[in-house]
C-alpha cells in the first residue's frame, strides 16, 4: 500500500485542517496487565490443556500503526489502524 508522506487532514489540537506528516510506528509489546490477558493466564494455570483451540496459521495481513504529526503545532495523533502487507510512504 502506498501512502503520501504529507496529507491534508484534521488536527484535533488546532481544531482545523492542516498538513499532517505520516510516520510509521512500531507497535509496543502487549501489556500483561490487560483484563483479557489476566483471564487467559489464569486459565492456563494448573492442570488441563489449552483453554481454547490452538491458533494455527497466520493472518493474511498485519495491522500497521500510523502516526499523524501536525506541521503547524507539532502535536501527533493516531487514527484507527489499517491492515496491509506492506506500507510505503511516497513523496507526492
Amino acid at each position: 500500500m502506498k501512502l503520501p508522506r504529507v496529507i491534508k487532514g484534521y488536527c484535533p489540537r488546532c481544531n482545523s485542517h492542516q498538513e499532517l506528516e505520516i510516520e510509521r510506528v512500531k507497535s509496543r509489546p502487549r501489556s500483561e496487565m490487560r483484563a483479557g490477558q489476566r483471564r487467559f493466564r489464569r486459565a492456563l494455570k494448573g492442570y488441563g490443556g489449552f483453554p481454547r483451540p490452538k491458533p494455527h496459521g497466520e493472518k493474511p495481513t498485519r495491522r500497521i500503526n500510523i502516526r499523524f504529526r501536525c506541521r503547524s503545532c507539532g502535536k501527533a495523533h493516531h487514527r484507527p489502524t489499517i491492515r496491509a502487507k506492506t506500507l510505503e510512504l511516497v513523496e507526492v
